[in-house]
């Protein structure tokens, strides 16, 4: 016998009767939303290829008229110009790739009657400063070009590393010039973390593998070994000012102590030579007021070519996200 219905039951069990037919609907109502899926998802590629396309379309015409629009350097005598901007660094506008081409450039052009360096660097890698140096100096033996640094607002530390391979130094009597040293620099939290119990974990294979660890505790040995390690190349820095300047350079206790000093100080102790300008050296010293700028420049097309990878590679990833799994 069927139990009687209880109408107070707010779940009561279906009857067979009832049962197929909802299983039925069940199936065509997942069948039908994982139709519209696949079909959204279709639909989500479809038009995001269509935007790639138009995107690598204007990304080419844009470098088309980029090409075309490119000032020529000129054939008649003029100054070569190379920027040392910014951060002195293997990823930056002023890294020892960008620089060196372009100075090669510069030296190598007939029509450039001298190369001109104009600095405003607070400084930066040693390495990075070293190979532009060494290569400035190359180009002078082999082109036999005179080349001028001209600063602006800062040559300091690695900018004047790179400054000192140059035939002569030109300031404005406001510009800090010098900074002759290294460091390494960083923080230690050990007292920190102790006041708040927090334990340092850490495994090395190596017993100086942790060296110079912000938290964990330093030893004199590892200290020492880093001090003579800067030591040696604050070393080198000297050797190369001392090489580019000569007999103009007026040594002090303090020269290569790491202080700076203005322009008008600079010229004093033989830190750099003249106090002018970017045009008046072009003008009176290089006797060629044209200046043409090597610098390598990122055009409009190539920067939005990056921007343009990186948002293909963010909507790529977000194409995917969009294509639910089936279940």
């Amino acid at each position: 016998m069927i139990p009687p219905e209880n109408p107070l039951d707010t779940n009561p069990v279906p009857r067979a009767a009832d049962a197929a037919p909802r299983g039925w609907d069940g199936l065509a109502e997942q069948f039908a939303r994982d139709y519209l899926r696949d079909r959204r998802s279709e639909r989500r590629w479809r038009i995001f290829f269509r935007i790639v396309w138009v995107l690598l379309f204007l990304l080419v015409a844009f470098a088309l008229l980029a090409q075309r629009s490119h000032t020529a350097v000129p054939t008649g005598p003029h100054t070569a110009l190379v920027e040392v901007r910014g951060q002195i660094d293997a990823g930056s506008e002023a890294s020892a790739e960008n620089l060196v081409a372009a100075l090669k450039s510069a030296f190598e052009e007939d029509s450039a009657r001298a190369v001109v360096m104009r600095i405003n660097s607070p400084g930066g890698s040693p390495v990075q400063a070293g190979i532009v140096n060494d290569e400035i100096r190359r180009l002078k033996g082999l082109h036999k070009k005179p080349i001028y640094a001209v600063v602006e607002d800062t040559c300091a530390s690695g900018a004047y590393y790179i400054a000192v391979a140059a035939d002569e130094i030109y300031v404005d009597k406001a510009s800090i010039v010098g900074s002759i040293g290294v460091l390494i620099d960083g923080f230690g939290f050990v007292g920190t973390m102790e006041k708040l119990g927090v334990e340092r974990r850490m495994l090395t294979a190596g017993d100086n593998k942790g060296m110079l660890d912000p938290f964990s505790p330093q030893s004199e040995r590892q200290l020492a070994y880093a001090q003579a390690m800067i030591d040696q190349v604050h070393q080198q820095f000297i050797d190369v000012v001392k090489q580019g300047r000569g007999d103009r350079l007026k040594v002090t206790p303090e020269t290569f102590s790491g202080l700076f000093w203005n322009g008008q100080q600079a010229v004093q102790n033989g830190l750099v030579d003249h106090l002018g300008n970017l045009d008046q050296v072009a003008r009176e010293v290089v006797k060629a007021e044209v200046i043409i700028d090597y610098t390598p420049r990122e055009n409009l097309a190539e920067r939005l070519a990056r921007r343009f990878g990186s948002a293909l590679g963010a909507g790529a990833m977000q194409a995917l996200r969009s294509v639910a799994p089936l279940r």
